[in-house]
């Protein structure tokens, strides 16, 4: 005589003698939804990566920046060497706000993003105050940049000889330190506190 087994309401045949451990009683009809379950969810992750494929090819990957350079500029001053190998624009050309070099690197994220602790050291000088800083390229150029003139006077900063273009003397001028521009000179305006500017400077 056949045995007959009661079916269960989604017309799984309920758990006999021989059902499988841990099928809980599902029979063939269980068991193909459980496949298509799991082939739906390797479709969807295939769909996913598939997705993100097409976007990184669409897109690009994020660029990344090579390692700054030093160079020196025409004018003997430290200088930041742009990607083309052979553009050098000067420190103080980088981060500030305009973008010098071709490709645009000299305004990059990665070296703006928390000036000047961001940016390369050899483009940053302290000053005499530790919070404060200027670009390397502005160092012994004759102008008070750090504002206490540490930028141009020793003990903190060893500068050349005034140029030829300028006349050592103790300044008046706020914006100059231990040397002034020539063409300041004899003009009738005190620019040295000794008035050597009106004395003794020969003048432009």
């Amino acid at each position: 005589m056949n045995k007959v087994f009661p079916k269960g309401e989604d017309g799984c045949i309920a758990a006999g003698p021989k059902a499988l451990p841990g099928g809980e009683g599902c029979g063939p009809l269980c068991c193909s939804r459980r496949g298509a379950c799991l082939s739906a969810f390797l479709l969807l992750l295939l769909a996913t990566l598939a997705a993100l494929i097409a976007v990184v090819t669409t897109l690009g990957l994020p660029s990344r920046t090579p390692g700054a350079q030093a160079c020196t500029t025409l004018t003997n001053r430290t200088g930041f060497l742009c990607r083309d190998r052979r553009s050098c624009i000067p420190a103080s050309g980088v981060c500030d706000g305009v973008r010098t070099c071709t490709h645009g690197e000299d305004e990059d994220e990665s070296l703006c993003r928390d000036v000047p602790h961001s940016l390369p050291r050899f483009l940053v000088a302290r000053c005499g105050d530790p919070a404060s800083w200027i670009y390397a390229d502005q160092k012994c150029d004759g102008t008070n940049n750090c504002g206490d003139c540490s930028d141009e006077l020793s003990p903190v900063t060893v500068c050349p000889a005034c140029g030829p273009g300028w006349w050592r003397c103790p300044s008046t001028v706020f914006i100059y330190c231990g040397c002034i521009p020539r063409s300041l000179c004899r003009d009738h305006v005190q620019h040295c506190s000794d008035w050597s500017d009106e004395y003794a400077c020969p003048g432009p």
